[in-house]
């Protein structure tokens, strides 16, 4: 018996001298790389800096650059959770990690946005892996030609607001097409300009492919060139774009030139993974490189910055060669969103000068988290900043109500005035803004904005825009003359919205 005893002993020792090691091997702690599959071809890495303690995880994730922490995550049984949020705001951004992990190796499947993604594998690295390429010097400052663009501010369509990263050939060959049948061509929308996501892997030359889901940019290009439009394209300075996809970096004349073969005619460079490799005194020369390859790329292309607002870029843009230029953060369809952008423009307005804008960013009209109130102030708030038009909705699905207000030809007339005055703010009087934009022929467009949350009556005196006497007033939401009015006009202006006019002798 006591035999039979001691080899139990000696037995369940054995057993527990194997079961140490993997008990060991189930914390997850380390610095991890997660290769995930886009769907288009492309591999996008994903870092991760973990620790465990107990069944809680913890730490860092790097996605594109920019580090989230890690919340809500959990290790059990082989089972691995982690949540990481990329915004807070209204929708929130979250990215959900659910699989496994066998102690050597990651195997988890990415919900980016609830939308599943094929399982991502993963495996050990350190925090090497990611980091920036070696810095190109920028080069020595000087003022890039005119290249006579944009004379007036761009007016199109972008695919970020509304389709992000879900963009593809057939979208934008749609979209040419509704633009054309709903008319917005003949008002004055050209560009159809295709944002992130495009990008494929560079070939043995080290030219830019596109991916899976733009198999032939070319032909693209064609198709929307056939339809009497124009077509824009976009990357970033830095080595990946702000989804993660091929940059530019390193490549810049070699790619404008691949623009122009491909026969595009607008190209949105955003900053994104630059301010990794470079500092914000960086910005005038890592853009005027770009401006210069546009230039020589035998092709008009015009060249949009978006860096945000960073280094007062309104003082330099056309310095670069840049016809337009990021003035803010990203919009979002919230009013709080496009207000706290647009009510702000107002300071820097003086900056405008025809072929080179200040962007406050792309439209939001139409993609349903604004009232029709908000979108006309939208609209009229964009015109009178001599802002571009980009529309970011559904051009396929357009209700009557959202034409109306991204086709009111008075109120693009405004943004499209050839004198190119800046607007000027006449008056803030708590949540009562009142702004002025000279136009040609001697005609005033007064824009009357309600920012509270209840309507108000809104006086503006002609004495105030530097006028006097009777002057004809015209109402541009309801097309309507309102006759001669002496001295002042006044109107009930609802929550949030806006009534806009024109006023001339």
């Amino acid at each position: 018996m006591a035999g039979r005893i001691l080899f139990g002993i000696l037995l369940t020792s054995a057993i527990l001298a194997v079961a140490l090691p993997a008990a060991a091997q189930s914390d997850v702690s380390g610095f991890w790389v997660l290769n995930v599959p886009t769907g288009d071809g492309n591999i996008m890495k994903t870092f991760f800096d973990l620790k465990q303690s107990g069944q809680q995880v913890s730490g860092d994730a790097y996605l594109r650059g920019r580090k989230y922490a890690i919340s809500d995550g959990s290790l059990s049984s082989g089972k691995l959770h982690m949540a990481v949020v990329l915004s807070k705001e209204h929708p929130e951004r979250k990215v959900i990690y659910d699989g496994d992990f066998d102690g050597t190796k990651l195997s988890l499947k990415v919900n980016y946005f609830n939308r599943p993604i094929t399982r991502a594998e993963g495996e050990r690295s350190t925090p090497e892996a990611m980091a920036p390429p070696a810095e190109i010097p920028p080069p020595a400052l000087h003022d890039v030609a005119d290249n006579g663009l944009a004379l007036t501010p761009p007016m199109g369509w972008n695919s970020w607001n509304k389709f992000a990263g879900r963009v593809d050939d057939v979208t934008v060959r749609t979209m040419a097409d509704a633009m054309v049948s709903s008319g917005m061509r003949d008002v004055g929308y050209i560009y159809i300009n295709i944002d992130d996501t495009w990008e494929g892997p560079r070939d043995a030359q080290g030219n830019i492919t596109g991916n899976t889901k733009f198999p032939n940019m070319k032909g693209l290009a064609d198709y929307v060139h056939y339809k009497g439009l124009k077509i824009g394209i976009y990357s970033s300075p830095g080595p990946q774009t702000c989804a993660g996809y091929e940059g530019t970096y390193g490549h810049e004349v070699q790619d404008a030139k691949t623009y122009a073969a491909w026969g595009f005619d607008y190209l949105k460079y955003d900053w994104c993974s630059a301010g990794r490799i470079y500092k914000n005194d960086d910005l005038q020369a890592v853009y005027q490189k770009m401006g210069e390859a546009l230039l020589a790329s035998g092709r008009p292309i015009v060249f949009s910055l978006c860096e945000y607002g960073l280094g007062d870029v309104w003082k330099w843009g056309p310095k670069v060669g840049a016809n337009l230029w990021r003035t803010t953060g990203d919009i979002n369809d919230t009013w709080k969103r496009m207000e706290e952008i647009g009510f702000k423009q107002f300071d820097i307005a003086q900056y405008t000068q025809a072929g080179h804008w200040n962007d406050p960013d792309m439209l939001e009209i139409g993609n349903g988290g604004m009232t029709a109130d908000e979108y006309r102030t939208h609209m009229s708030l964009w015109s009178l900043l001599a802002a571009p038009l980009l529309a970011g909705n559904d051009l396929r699905t357009m209700s009557d109500e959202t034409k109306s207000i991204l086709m009111n030809t008075e109120v693009i007339a405004i943004d499209q005035d050839p004198e190119a005055h800046p607007v000027k703010k006449i008056s803030e009087q708590g949540p009562i803004v009142i702004a002025s934009r000279q136009l040609m022929h001697q005609t005033w467009a007064v824009g009357l904005f309600n920012r509270g949350d209840a309507t108000a009556k809104v006086s503006v005196n002609w004495k105030d825009l530097g006028l006097h006497g009777k002057l004809q007033v015209r109402d541009l939401w309801q097309h309507k003359d309102l006759g001669r009015i002496a001295d002042q006009f006044s109107a009930d202006v609802p929550s949030h919205g806006v009534v806009l006019i024109t006023v001339k002798h």
